[in-house]
């Protein structure tokens, strides 16, 4: 009786399926659209089953001995002999082409597969759809995990009003609002808090559908306010559907009931963490007290199983997530068992230790996997620290830590975090100590960053006192590298040669390769600086064999960045270019914006030297994107501004002031992947037409590509993994793609594709999943 709001591609997916196997179960938390999907699906098909389409509700079943009945009342079989109910079934159903649609099967599970896998080896073209948080266990079940509805990214910039509104969990919330509030939409006075109403509810269309009806009685402000609570405001369900799905509590408290005795345990443990967690992180915070270490694997399977954890694998690393209201229910569980202190407790200390790891590691070949998991790892880390600063005589633990992460902070786009966390840390730590020592020069270099040099100076003063004190060698080294940053950001080129030579021979003495790396790559920098090339080069060559030696990539990308400024300065132009390419194809994979904005800096000078003046004019609007996010020009490289200067002037003169500002807009206007591709030149022009084929595609070659994948039937998963790109890259890909083309559907281009590969004499195999 109410509208079906999004699930295009849900929908393929279950299709796709169907065409494939004889039972598909569709997975996923309570509420979160299982049976919707399910029958959706079912009125798109009806057509390819003569025999029908049939509805089996199992919620209000509590017998399992009575199962095979209802099926078969629900198929309305007429049969008043005594055969057993499943020979009554099977009979009818063997000659059938019918779609069964077992919904809500998780409390009947056992009893469930025993059915299916007895009525689909008796019939030749039964099919049979069911919806359970948990599989039913068959070794031929296809299953498909129900996502909750999709929320506007946050990786991307402030989305248009309208744009928000087609999201889908929130226009979801405006339908629903429309049913009580006619003419309700989202506007710039309410947008904000429609928004966090659909991210706090997890986008889970039940929890969307109770808020939106609270809306009788409240604003959409006041309901926002209210959501902390939201277990006791959501209770206003549909008189006609089960009790257990009329308010969010008991629709969870349902899932708590299936749970063992451990997995209950666990859910509650697992509450203390944030943004997901690793099986090791599991193992190590939730295990002791009733749960072995070694049971963890089987138990966490478990939660996973009945849909209560999520599984998720970014970069080829398996995580798992609750949801954030499931995450809310386990975290009461902790608070009435008067736990949540040792938990939250616990869980600190996993992500103390696991950023002194970090540090560790740094300079080797493992770094990029260890930026890569401190940041899937984030907010956890802030969520450790946290605890640290807000509990009595925890502060020097989290202090020590923030220092540890100065390089996730700098490879990110935390660096304003960073420096809070260092801020608030050295404001209660106030002792002299080698803890504060340390955060006193890992701050300076944040604020270094950050343009903010008298800041940087002052700490960098009572770093290096405390490093005289404590005879600390490693203080006063790195005392002295951050001040040579300082001076030569000040134009004392001078000054900064000589604190760098001290720095580097200290962190010789002290066998510190990271910054003995980082000095050489700033005296390499200064000594182009002051047109002395031999020594630039020579210096940068053994920055390099330091990298080299380790194994080590980020600092040797700076370094490449390095040498490529003094190879541009020659007027080498190509073999500058090689050189930043190579640096920006690695700051790229680490996603280090700082590094990327020096990249596109130094491949935008390169443009203007060869008087490719549009191309530099794009390259300074990219650059216009990139350091606005970061909050500073050329962060922590002050003194390359005169280059920058330099290029912008001399771009202006050649392309005339209307151009010049059309084709800098046009680079501000590309999205992050479009500028980084653009930068490394790997843009591709709109796909060549065949000779019998008057009309060019309108899709890149790269969106050619994709889309040839979609026909397929590859899923952007998949699809990522094949290219090698990032998951929410081939999604916005397949987006552009349906819109370009006018579509609806994956099924939409697969037949595309193969229609224009035709037209254009290529491949003519069917695509797979074009159904």
């Amino acid at each position: 009786m109410t509208s079906f709001v999004g699930r295009r591609h849900e929908v393929a997916e279950v299709r796709r399926s169907l065409s494939g196997s004889r039972l598909v179960t569709l997975t996923g938390v309570g509420g979160v659209g299982k049976t919707r999907l399910a029958s959706r699906v079912a009125a798109e098909v009806r057509s390819a089953f003569p025999d029908g389409v049939w509805l089996v509700e199992l919620a209000g079943l509590e017998n399992p001995e009575l199962l095979a009945q209802t099926v078969g009342e629900a198929l309305e079989i007429r049969d008043h002999s005594s055969r057993p109910p499943l020979d009554v079934l099977t009979d009818h159903l063997r000659d059938k082409r019918m779609l069964v649609i077992l919904d809500n099967c998780e409390h009947l599970l056992p009893q469930c597969a025993i059915l299916a896998d007895s009525l689909l080896r008796s019939t030749a073209d039964l099919k049979i759809l069911a919806t359970s948080r948990q599989v039913l266990g068959l070794t031929y079940e296809h299953t498909l995990a129900v996502p909750t509805l999709a929320l506007p990214s946050t990786d991307h910039p402030r989305l248009p009003t309208k744009s928000l509104a087609r999201c889908d969990a929130v226009r979801l919330f405006i339908e629903r609002a429309g049913a009580v509030l006619p003419g309700f939409s989202v506007t710039e006075a309410n947008r904000e808090a429609v928004e966090r109403i659909c991210r706090q509810l997890d986008g889970i269309p039940l929890g969307i559908e109770l808020a939106a009806v609270r809306l009788r009685a409240l604003s959409v402000q006041q309901l926002l306010e209210r959501l902390d609570d939201r277990f006791q405001l959501l209770t206003a369900g549909s008189r006609a559907v089960l009790p257990r799905h009329r308010t969010l509590r008991a629709l969870i408290d349902w899932s708590y009931v299936l749970c063992t005795d451990q997995e209950r345990l666990l859910w509650a443990r697992a509450s203390v963490f944030t943004g997901g967690f690793d099986l090791e992180a599991a193992e190590q915070v939730c295990s002791g007290d009733g749960i072995s270490r070694d049971e963890v694997l089987d138990v966490v399977t478990g939660l996973v199983d009945k849909s209560v954890l999520l599984r998720e694998e970014p970069h080829a690393t398996v995580r798992y997530r609750l949801l954030d209201t499931l995450r809310q229910y386990g975290r009461e569980q902790l608070v009435a068992a008067g736990q949540m202190a040792l938990w939250q407790r616990r869980h600190r200390d996993y992500y103390r230790r696991l950023a002194g790891e970090a540090r560790a590691e740094l300079f080797g070949p493992s770094q990029v996997a260890w930026f890569t998991r401190l940041h899937l790892e984030h907010t956890n880390l802030r969520t450790a620290l946290e605890y640290s600063f807000a509990e009595s005589g925890e502060a020097e633990t989290g202090l020590g830590m923030a220092s540890d992460l100065l390089y996730h902070w700098i490879t990110s786009y935390y660096l304003g975090e960073g420096r809070r966390w260092l801020d608030e840390g050295l404001a209660i730590c106030t002792e002299p100590s080698q803890v504060r020592a340390r955060a006193l020069w890992t701050n300076s270099w944040l604020a270094v960053i950050q343009s903010e040099t008298a800041a940087a100076a002052a700490m960098l003063e009572e770093s290096g006192r405390l490093g005289e004190r404590l005879a600390d060698e490693s203080v006063l080294a790195y005392t002295a590298l951050y001040s040579g940053m300082v001076a030569m950001y000040r134009g004392d080129a001078e000054s900064a040669i000589g604190l760098y030579e001290e720095a580097v021979a200290r962190h010789q003495a002290t066998n510190d390769p990271v910054g003995l790396a980082l000095s050489l790559i700033r005296l390499s920098l200064v000594h182009s600086f002051l047109g002395d090339s031999p020594h630039a080069i020579s210096i940068g060559e053994e920055s390099l064999r330091v990298c080299d030696a380790y194994g080590e990539g980020w600092h040797r990308a700076y370094t490449m960045m390095a040498l490529g400024i003094e190879v541009w300065r020659q007027g080498d132009t190509r073999r500058a270019a090689e050189l930043e390419k190579a640096s920006l194809a690695f700051n790229r994979s680490l996603d280090d914006p700082l590094g990327v904005g020096v990249n596109l800096e130094v491949l935008a000078w390169i443009a203007a030297t060869e008087e490719h003046y549009e191309r530099a004019a794009q390259l300074l609007g990219i650059l216009q994107t990139i350091w606005h996010a970061i909050g500073a020009p050329l962060s922590g490289y002050g003194h390359l501004v005169k280059y920058h200067d330099e290029c912008e002037a001399r771009t202006s003169r050649a392309l005339g002031a209307t151009a010049f500002r059309a084709d800098v807009k046009k680079g501000s206007r590309l999205s992050y992947d479009e500028a980084l591709g653009y930068a490394l030149e790997e843009h591709l022009e709109a796909v060549e037409p065949g000779e019998d084929d008057e009309r060019p595609s309108p899709l890149t070659r790269r969106e050619t590509q994709i889309a040839q994948l979609v026909a397929q039937g590859l899923s952007n998963k998949e699809i990522a993994a094949t290219l090698v790109i990032a998951q929410r890259t081939a999604e916005g890909h397949v987006e552009h793609i349906l819109s370009k083309l006018g579509f609806t559907s994956r099924a939409q281009v697969a037949v595309w594709v193969f229609e224009h590969d035709r037209a254009a004499g290529g491949d003519e195999r069917s695509p797979e999943g074009g159904q």
